[in-house]
């Protein structure tokens, strides 16, 4: 949003003129009023932006004191209409001030002193009583301290103090962060040459993989593996891919990296679960090619496994290699940028997303295949053979990857935003390389104090493979900063901070990422954008790719909502949303506890690859218009005790995606949803779906299933489809085509 040139007075305000001072006084006050924010001088640093903001009160949640140093003048403070008020930021360590500029909407102060604390109790006046104006006002301060704030003693109008902007300037005080273009990635991170012998890389990825195999504690262990391949050909490779790890190659193109043998996952190896795959989860392969030995390459994942930016010379087959013997189940996965040579075999996978790739058919299908600018796709069909098919995906962005230039300097390769896509990027993918130089590469035992000093620093984020703990948020407040990680790296909040929170600025990246909630409840663990503000992304959207959350694990974790999104035009491209039905830690209706997985409240955000399940109450709630979703998976809680626990605003249960009643324009393409109410098979929920019932608000292929007829769906949407189980069979999918 353009930063307003005149501001409007609030309804019975009159504007007032501005105030005129003496010379003199100007001078002995060090005040410059002007109409257009001034600068600092060039040895002086933003230091306030992006920091932590609190207030004596707000006038509404749209106004909350964050808006004040976020860096858009667009959105404001505003407290509630009376005297005295403050507003006051966090700079994290003690700093020298310089200067403060105050950007005053029509509701200023007309007597108020900035003050410095070193605890955040204790105040120093560091300006005299000065007359504020609307508009922006600078004031040239000597002082230093860790707070600084606004104290407000007496407001010019009736309403009450209103800043668009709160920016302290200054020296700061903090060393800079070194960075390198051949950064360490740490000891969880192995890298290869050509040269590098096969049994040396066969050793290293079976010594990983056999730690973990039928191990009770791998599924939800602090176990981190990468195995990154740098541009070559490598001999015979039969790589097992476990929990948390990832294999990639660090060429430019998939092509530049080709293995011979395998990346392989199948069924058999999760303790307790040996016989299917529907566990392999938090895995993942890209930007590589794979010359499969015996011709077939096998990927039998579920939940939070991608597959990106990979060259399959030959077949691939999603399915584990017991399918057929009446087990073997998986279920749910996602493929993109991709070219599969041979034939994709899907075989027991439930559903399935592919996007923007090519291939050259595809077999199989159970309850719902999924595919949006996939080339050789199966043709449209659901519900009989159950092909959903898009010729094309509305906006994309792939996503970030890191690279070895052929100086041999580590570099990250952005993807450009495409519209109407359809097939792979590559080669000749369009986009910005990025120097490492210009990252922060964290490690696990960084503070969430020193990531902000390298986000204040103007650096990019790439997290390595580990366990962050964060006793404050990460703020996001650059335009355009990619943050990114490899290898499932973990961010776990601690004292119910939220973990992550991107500004509503333009074109910031955030992908490869896990979110594990904290012990204390957490409102949300990651939000972008700000409540209540709709400014125009459509150009450069801000994109989430391979973010995962987990309500659960090795933590008995707790978040009221889990991610949050309030910036217009966000992609959000392939995340799961995870309320625990098991973990390393126990679960249960009452330990692990999370109402919602996604709230959407910006317009136009679009979803490919959505899975949202067992949260409590609505698991996605989307109020914002022009929405979509290209393929949605659920699973509705297991542990509801007894119906009375679980009665929602319209009857029993909760729907997992619900449209709010007063979106015009929504639209879905593939949905499922499936209960199994195991601690008590009486419950019932009475519709997977909720939406407004008018010609705008869309779905398209659409299911509920009833896992081994426990508990049961009573519509698919609102009052269509019928009821889950069916009378005549067990876990038979109840399908519906289009609604309305």
């Amino acid at each position: 949003m353009t930063p307003p040139t005149s501001i409007s007075p609030r309804p019975g305000l009159r504007r007032r003129g501005r105030i005129v001072l003496s010379a003199a006084l100007a001078a002995a006050l060090g005040i410059t009023v002007a109409s257009v924010t001034t600068s600092a001088s060039a040895a002086d640093i933003p230091l306030s932006q992006g920091k932590p903001a609190t207030a004596s009160s707000v006038e509404s949640a749209a106004f909350p004191a964050s808006n004040a140093v976020d860096g858009n003048a667009g959105t404001r403070w505003s407290s509630t209409f009376a005297d005295p008020q403050w507003l006051q930021v966090d700079l994290g360590s003690t700093q020298t001030i310089s200067q403060v500029v105050l950007n005053w909407e029509a509701a200023y102060a007309s007597a108020f002193t900035i003050q410095t604390s070193a605890n955040g109790t204790s105040w120093t006046n560091i300006s005299p009583v000065t007359t504020g104006q609307s508009g922006v006002q600078t004031l040239n301060v000597t002082g230093s301290g860790r707070y600084v704030r606004m104290n407000g003693t007496t407001r010019a109008t009736p309403y009450g103090y209103s800043l668009w902007e709160f920016q302290v300037f200054g020296t700061s005080t903090t060393p800079t962060i070194p960075t390198s273009d051949t950064p360490d990635f740490g000891s969880n991170v192995r890298i290869f040459e050509p040269g590098t012998a096969a049994s040396t890389i066969q050793s290293a990825v079976d010594s990983a993989f056999n730690a973990q195999l039928r191990s009770p504690t791998a599924q939800f262990g602090g176990q981190r593996h990468v195995f990154l391949f740098k541009p070559g050909t490598y001999g015979r490779v039969w790589a097992n891919v476990g929990f948390y790890t990832t294999i990639a190659g660090l060429g430019i193109n998939p092509d530049d990296v080709t293995i011979n043998g395998a990346v392989n996952v199948d069924s058999g190896w999760n303790y307790g679960d040996e016989s299917n795959a529907t566990q392999n989860f938090w895995r993942s392969m890209e930007n590589l090619s794979i010359v499969p030995e015996g011709g077939t390459n096998r990927w039998a994942v579920s939940q939070a496994a991608p597959m990106r930016r990979v060259h399959i010379k030959g077949n691939l087959t999603l399915a584990p290699s017991n399918q057929d013997n009446g087990q073997g189940y998986s279920s749910g996965g996602y493929l993109a940028d991709s070219v599969v040579d041979g034939v994709v075999s899907s075989g027991s996978q439930q559903q399935w997303y592919t996007r923007d790739s090519r291939i050259a058919r595809w077999d199989g299908g159970v309850w719902n295949m999924v595919y949006s600018g996939v080339q050789g796709a199966p043709a449209n069909a659901f519900p009989n053979p159950p092909h959903t098919t898009l010729a094309t995906t509305p906006v994309t962005r792939e996503k970030p990857y890191l690279y070895v230039d052929s100086a041999g300097l580590y570099r990250v390769f952005v993807p450009a935003i495409r519209r109407n896509s359809a097939g792979a990027t590559w080669p000749n993918t369009a986009g910005t390389s990025i120097p490492m130089r210009e990252f922060y590469v964290a490690k696990p035992g960084d503070t969430a104090a020193r990531i902000n000093q390298a986000l204040a620093q103007g650096l990019n984020l790439f997290f390595t493979p580990g366990t962050y703990t964060l006793n404050d948020t990460i703020r996001v407040t650059r335009a355009n900063t990619v943050v990114t990680g490899i290898g499932f790296p973990t961010l776990i909040p601690s004292g119910g901070v939220e973990a992550l929170n991107v500004a509503d600025v333009d074109g910031v990246k955030v992908s490869g990422l896990t979110f594990d909630a904290g012990t204390t409840n957490s409102p949300t663990l990651m939000s972008v954008g700000r409540a209540g503000v709709h400014t125009d992304h459509a150009a450069n959207p801000i994109s989430l790719q391979d973010v995962f959350f987990r309500i659960g694990s090795s933590v008995q974790g707790k978040a009221t909502t889990t991610l949050a999104v309030h910036a217009d035009d966000t992609i959000i491209d392939h995340i799961w949303a995870w309320r625990a039905d098991h973990g390393g830690a126990p679960t249960g209706w009452a330990v692990n506890t999370g109402d919602t997985g996604l709230i959407v409240n910006g317009d136009d955000v679009l979803a490919t690859g959505l899975f949202v399940e067992h949260y409590q109450k609505y698991e996605v709630i989307w109020n914002g218009n022009r929405g979509k979703t290209i393929f949605f998976q659920n699973e509705k809680p297991y542990d509801v005790p007894n119906q009375a626990a679980w009665i929602g605003p319209r009857g029993n249960g909760y729907a997992a995606y619900k449209v709010a009643d007063a979106v015009t324009d929504h639209q879905l393409w593939g949905g499922g949803s499936y209960c199994y109410f195991n601690v008590n098979p009486s419950v019932r929920v009475d519709r997977a779906f909720e939406v407004p019932n008018r010609a705008g608000v869309q779905l398209r292929s659409v299911l509920t299933v009833s896992l081994g007829d426990v508990g049961t769906i009573a519509n698919v949407v609102n009052d269509t489809g019928g009821a889950v189980p069916n009378p005549a069979g067990n876990t038979t999918p109840r399908k519906v085509v289009a609604y309305p």
